[in-house]
């Protein structure tokens, strides 16, 4: 009898240890318990040390993207290749004397140089002003002044407010466009900047006056002209010196 009972003990213990198993197991190979997925601390490897925490972070925005996630703007702006570093061997410029005409902008508060002809005002969207040199054949490029509300972030530094602007403005020239700073000085409430924006065998003169206008956002001024239409580059000096708040 007690070797009955030993091994009725012995298929009772299978028949606990097989329902704890049913128990455990899910019942199909695709569904598991929900929960965070979290992965292992990295090991050390035989032929090095473990990497350092910065080699496992995000990596760095593309050129191309306005902000990869988990970057400030200036972080994305240092990362874009198409935009060199702002140093010191940038030299101000001197400034002629700003044309007496005027277009105002109210939305921005600021007012520009209302230029000579050739230029003429134009349809401004998506701008809030706008003027144009004339069209010229077998291109599609020509001069543009515009006045808008700043289209990116306002930074605590007036001088790195003007670069994420000058780099937005690269969505207004050829693709693959690079820039090269000719001019970099303070101005009243606000910056600018003077550049060259090459693209293949051509290239534009261009400028960005980001200014405080007293409304919600900066005011933007923003100028370019690509070489078949040389003869007005100078016409970017008395933009830049004309830019002015309204008032």
């Amino acid at each position: 009898m007690r070797a009955v009972y030993r091994g009725l003990a012995v298929v009772g213990a299978v028949v606990a240890v097989a329902a704890a198993l049913v128990v455990v197991l899910p019942s199909g190979p695709d569904e598991v318990a929900a929960g965070p997925v979290t992965a292992p601390p990295a090991a050390p490897s035989s032929s090095g040390p473990a990497p350092s925490p910065a080699a496992t972070q995000t990596p760095a925005p593309s050129p191309d993207a306005s902000l990869a996630p988990g970057y400030t703007a200036m972080e994305a702006l240092y990362a874009d290749r198409r935009v060199p570093r702002l140093t010191r061997k940038v030299k101000r410029m001197t400034l002629p004397k700003p044309p007496r005409r005027v277009v105002k902008d109210v939305r921005t508060g600021l007012a520009v140089p209302n230029l000579a002809k050739p230029w003429k005002t134009f349809g401004a969207a998506p701008f809030t002003t706008k003027q144009v040199l004339p069209r010229q054949r077998g291109t599609s490029l020509r001069g543009m002044l515009v006045t808008c509300p700043l289209p990116t972030m306002r930074q605590k530094s007036p001088r790195n407010t003007a670069l994420l602007a000058a780099r937005w403005t690269l969505n207004h020239h050829p693709q693959n466009s690079k820039i090269t700073w000719l001019a970099s000085q303070p101005v009243k409430h606000g910056w600018m900047l003077i550049y060259r924006v090459k693209y293949g065998k051509h290239q534009s003169r261009a400028a960005v006056v980001v200014m405080d206008g007293g409304m919600s956002k900066p005011g933007l001024a923003f100028v370019t002209v690509p070489d078949s239409q040389r003869k007005q580059w100078r016409d970017i000096g008395r933009v830049v010196s004309g830019v002015r708040v309204l008032g």
